[in-house]
């Protein structure tokens, strides 16, 4: 069977002190599991411990270490497991990015945003499986996005590295399904989300950034990474209209869509306000190591707090494994097998 069970579970996730991560981490103590939250930022990923354990999580560790150190992930990963017992599930979720043309981007920034964005996932899958495979069961998470299929002006390194992610986890899953492995990994592709980036994500626009409209809030996209958790056996889900729509346009018109984003891309990815010139960023130390910035970003006023899409999808995803559980039963009863 594909699906896990949903018992209490040790769950850990990366990029937890902030946006989707940090309301993942909130939707999986709700129902009670045992959490290890990593991040870098020691003051956003405690108050991310104490929202977990208000919403009713058996226990919450606090790890702090940087994705893109191979080593301090596994270490991580060994801590996690020291301190909660075999790891279930494992969500990834941190990433760095730049906001800039892509001829302002430096070779060092480049090279950050794709160690953190893409070999961060690959570092925590890697320190997941060393500890799922020999016990033959675990799910892997990772937090994608529209951007892994199609990639938009002013972000070309968080796109390659969403991209990169996209490639290194289908090869991953084959190799999985090729070797008879219970472990299982899926993909969550996000739409635009209202999270804390767009004020601390590094910056070279003369506006302040903002997601490309629909937005949708953080607990969105935790319902469907906790769904997803629930739910491994499907290769990926696609959160919200606005992510179906790119992804099926980019599929059946990509030309088209490349002139529309050319004439779009720019001034729907800034929010009209001046951007404050010296304004901290997250590239290379954490700007929530003195501050807590939350789950939220600054468009709660304009985010939508639910996706029909997604609760549609869910729906028929319930249906289908009511069918699946039901037929098998029969033909168990069928041929004398319980």
């Amino acid at each position: 069977m594909d699906d896990v069970e949903t018992a209490r579970r040790s769950v850990v996730i990366t990029g937890a002190s902030g946006g989707i991560g940090r309301a993942s981490a909130v939707a999986f103590a709700a129902r009670g599991d045992q959490l290890a939250l990593i991040a870098r930022g020691s003051s956003g990923l405690d108050a991310a411990v104490r929202e977990a354990e208000r919403a009713g999580a058996a226990k919450v560790v606090a790890i702090e270490a940087d994705v893109a150190d191979a080593q301090a992930v596994d270490a991580a990963a060994q801590q996690a497991e020291d301190e909660l017992g075999p790891i279930d599930v494992w969500v990834n979720d941190a990433f760095a990015t730049v906001f800039a043309p892509f001829t302002e981007i430096t070779p060092e920034e480049f090279r950050r945003v794709t160690e953190v964005s893409y070999l961060g996932y690959v570092y925590a899958t890697q320190a997941a499986l060393r500890r799922m495979l020999p016990r033959d069961a675990g799910v892997v998470v990772q937090v994608g996005s529209a951007i892994a299929y199609r990639g938009i002006p002013l972000q070309s390194a968080y796109s390659g590295a969403k991209h990169a992610i996209q490639g290194f986890n289908e090869a991953l899953r084959c190799e999985l399904l090729a070797s008879g492995s219970h472990v299982r990994t899926t993909m969550v592709q996000m739409p635009a989300v209202n999270t804390p980036q767009f004020d601390w994500g590094r910056s070279r626009l003369p506006e302040r950034a903002q997601p490309v409209p629909p937005i949708y809030q953080p607990e969105v996209a935790a319902q469907a990474v906790v769904y997803a958790a629930d739910h491994p056996g499907r290769r990926e889900y696609w959160v919200g209209a606005s992510t179906v729509g790119t992804l099926v346009a980019n599929a059946l018109a990509p030309g088209l869509l490349d002139r529309y984003l050319a004439r779009t891309g720019y001034d729907a990815q800034q929010d009209g306000h001046r951007r404050r010139p010296g304004t901290p960023d997250n590239l290379d130390e954490p700007v929530d190591a003195e501050r807590d910035f939350g789950a939220h970003g600054r468009f709660d006023d304009r985010a939508r707090e639910r996706s029909l899409q997604q609760q549609a999808a869910h729906a028929l995803g319930s249906l289908t494994d009511a069918v699946r559980h039901t037929t098998g039963r029969l033909a168990r009863l069928r041929y004398g097998k319980r």
